[in-house]
C-alpha cells in the first residue's frame, strides 16, 4: 500500500516527458485567464491601442503610410529576429503591439507551437514559457523603437555607458519597472513613456539667468536616457515667452525641439540629447533672431509638449489649448 501511494505521489509531481505541446494562442485575450493583472496593465497601455489610436490613424493617414504598420501591428519579434526591423502581420491588427508580438516563439522544427518566451521556464503552464533573457535587453525593444534611433541614442548616453558615475539604466528600468510584492511582483506592462505627462516633465529642467544684461534660458535633459522628445517624430517641445502681466498676452515662440519627418527636408533635427544642457537666449524673434530681451523686463517663460507637430495657425500658435505645459518660470529684474 505504501509503495502504491508513493508511486501515485511521484506520478502527480514528477516532470512529464510526454507533456502536451504548447497551446496555439490566437489572441492576447487567451493570456488573460492566467495573467490577469499583466493583461489589464497592457490594455491600459499605448501598445494596446497602437493600431486603433485616433491620433496614430490621423498621423499615418489611416495607415496609408504602410511603413507605420510594421511597428503598430508587428509579427512576433522572436520570429522576425531580435534587433531586426519587425514585419507587419495581416491578422489581429486591432490588438496592436500585444502579448503575442513580444512573447510568441517560432514554430518548432516538427511544426508544433513554439510556446512563449517568459521570465521562467515551466512545462506545466498552458503557454509552456521558456526562459528568455533576450526579453530584457534593449536590442529586443529596438525592433520597433530604433526606427527613429531611440535605442542608438541610449547606447550613446551615460545611461548605457555609466560615464561620469551615472547609474546604468536601460529601457526596462524606466519603462517597465517592478511593481507588486512577493509572488505578485512583476515588471509592469503599462509601458509608461511619452503619454505620461509627469514622466515627460521629469525628463528636463528649465533654468533662467541674466547674461550680459539679457534673459537667457537653459533647458537640460536630465532624466531621459535618450534624446528628448524621442521615438515618434510627431512629438515636439516648444519654448515660449511673453511679458509678465496681470492680463497675459499671447505667447511668443522661442525655440522648437523635434526630429522632422523624412519628407521635411528643410526642417532641422533639434532633439535635446541625453544629458545636454541647451542655452536658449530670449529674443524678440524665434531661434535667436531679433533683439535680446533685456533682464530689466519682467517676463514669463514656458516649455510646452505637443504630441502632434503642427499648430492650427502656425502664425499664431496657441500652446495653452494645443499643447501641455511642462515647466514655467516668472523672471523679474
Amino acid at each position: 500500500m505504501l509503495a502504491l501511494t508513493g508511486w501515485l505521489l511521484f506520478a502527480l509531481v514528477a516532470p512529464q516527458s510526454g507533456a502536451e505541446p504548447a497551446r496555439i494562442f490566437a489572441s492576447s485575450k487567451d493570456c488573460r485567464e492566467c495573467h490577469t493583472a499583466i493583461y489589464d496593465e497592457w490594455q491600459d497601455s499605448h501598445h494596446a491601442v497602437s493600431w486603433t489610436n485616433p491620433a496614430v490613424r490621423l498621423l499615418s493617414n489611416d495607415f496609408a503610410n504602410e511603413d507605420c504598420i510594421d511597428c503598430h501591428a508587428p509579427k512576433p519579434i522572436f520570429v522576425t529576429g531580435i534587433g531586426e526591423r519587425v514585419l507587419p502581420r495581416a491578422t489581429r491588427r486591432k490588438e496592436g503591439v500585444d502579448c503575442i508580438s513580444c512573447h510568441q516563439l517560432p514554430t518548432n522544427e516538427d511544426g508544433s507551437p513554439g510556446g512563449m518566451a517568459g521570465s521562467i521556464m515551466s512545462k506545466r503552464a498552458a503557454c509552456k514559457p521558456v526562459e528568455a533573457r533576450a526579453l530584457t535587453q534593449p536590442d529586443f525593444c529596438s525592433a520597433c523603437h530604433n526606427q527613429h534611433k531611440t535605442v542608438d541614442q541610449w547606447r550613446d548616453s551615460a545611461f548605457a555607458t555609466g560615464a561620469d558615475g551615472t547609474k546604468r539604466q536601460d529601457c526596462l528600468d524606466c519603462h517597465m519597472p517592478y511593481v507588486g510584492e512577493g509572488e505578485a511582483q512583476h515588471r509592469t506592462h503599462r509601458f509608461a513613456g511619452g503619454d505620461v505627462l509627469d514622466m515627460v516633465k521629469d525628463a528636463v529642467t528649465l533654468q533662467a539667468a541674466a547674461v550680459n544684461g539679457a534673459w537667457s534660458l537653459t533647458l537640460t535633459n536630465i532624466g531621459a536616457g535618450h534624446s528628448f522628445p524621442t521615438d515618434e517624430r510627431s512629438r515636439a517641445v516648444d519654448v515660449f515667452w511673453r511679458p509678465l502681466s496681470e492680463t497675459p498676452g499671447p505667447w511668443l515662440h522661442l525655440h522648437r525641439i523635434r526630429s522632422p519627418y523624412r519628407s521635411e527636408v528643410d526642417v532641422p533635427d533639434t532633439l535635446l540629447l541625453a544629458g545636454e544642457a541647451r542655452v536658449i537666449p530670449v529674443t524678440t524673434a524665434p531661434e535667436g533672431a531679433g533683439d535680446p530681451v533685456p533682464a530689466t523686463e519682467a517676463i514669463e517663460v514656458a516649455v510646452f509638449y505637443k504630441r502632434s507637430p503642427y499648430w492650427l495657425d502656425p502664425a499664431k500658435p496657441d500652446p495653452d489649448n494645443e499643447a501641455q505645459l511642462l515647466h514655467s518660470l516668472e523672471l523679474r529684474p
